[in-house]
């Protein structure tokens, strides 16, 4: 603590011009402020400052230390307000940035029970499918579907996004149940998600990881996963939707699985963040809140 005092009131004698301003704003003695400085000076091994009756001037390497110091002691104050932050209830404004489907029918409910905990926090969330500039766009999290190609950003493995089939208790009653193998599913209407580069197959893992590549076709096809999901709930076909989506859906029978030994290839699933962000009470608390939910 001796060290940082003195390193404290050096700061202070620089940033203020002379012995006397700096002994006045810390209410000590001048004699008191030249302790601290020649204490530092015979630590060293170095002057530190050239002083006339005149004015104060760094030498090379009071220049060098005072930039260091000043660096040192922002850390330090950095520090202990971080810890004390952290101790605190959570407050603030959280941006955060996630793709269409999955922030409007799966986060959106997250993020307000989030709330409801923690009532001072206010959230803006952006709906975007495309890749941003988490730091340069000003966001505090994001939520990326896909392997990361950002090696800047922290990223916490969340659960791989895993698209399953399902389709209404009315379509399948008018339609019949697929048989056990994925080719059946080229007797049924598919509901096609239009911006897929192959939008007339389904690539599909099965026990042990065996790959089937099944020709489908259909009458209504969108670009957002949230209407091809109202269309299987209107009973226009089978969707290939990720589980998340579908699963309060399946669970109270408005949609039934299908050949659920059998899914689309799962992808990652990550909640980033840039490592030196601050960690406030904010931060840590929806940090964990989301890896829980969806860890």
């Amino acid at each position: 603590m001796d060290k940082l005092a003195g390193m404290a009131m050096f700061v202070r004698v620089i940033d203020n011009g002379s012995f006397a301003a700096a002994a006045e704003i810390a209410q000590v003695s001048p004699a008191m402020v030249a302790k601290h400085i020649k204490t530092i000076e015979t630590r060293l091994g170095a002057k530190l400052i050239h002083r006339t009756t005149r004015r104060h001037q760094l030498t090379e390497v009071g220049q060098l230390y005072y930039e260091r110091c000043k660096r040192a002691l922002s850390e330090v104050a950095l520090a202990e307000a971080s810890a004390s932050e952290l101790q605190s209830a959570p407050r603030g404004r959280l941006r955060l940035v996630a793709p269409v489907s999955f922030g409007t029918q799966v986060l959106v409910p997250t993020l307000i029970d989030y709330q409801n905990a923690h009532p001072d926090v206010s959230i803006e969330l952006s709906l975007d499918n495309n890749v941003h500039d988490l730091v340069g766009e000003g966001f505090e999290l994001g939520i990326h579907i896909g392997p990361l190609s950002d090696s800047s950003l922290v990223g916490r493995p969340l659960t791989p996004y895993r698209r399953i089939l399902a389709a209404s208790p009315d379509y399948l009653a008018r339609h019949g149940r697929p048989a056990a193998s994925p080719e059946a599913l080229t007797n049924h209407l598919c509901l096609g998600h239009s911006y897929w580069r192959m939008q007339d197959r389904w690539h599909l893992v099965g026990p042990g990881g065996e790959m089937r590549d099944v020709s489908i076709s259909g009458k209504f096809s969108t670009n957002q996963g949230a209407a091809l999901r109202m269309a299987a709930l209107s009973g226009a076909g089978i969707a290939l939707q990720p589980e998340l989506l579908l699963a309060a859906d399946i669970a109270e029978g408005r949609l039934e699985q299908v050949l659920p030994e059998w899914s689309y290839k799962p992808v990652p699933m990550s909640l980033v963040y840039a490592p030196n962000r601050r960690p406030t009470a904010m931060l840590r608390t929806v940090i964990d809140f989301l890896v829980e939910r969806f860890g």
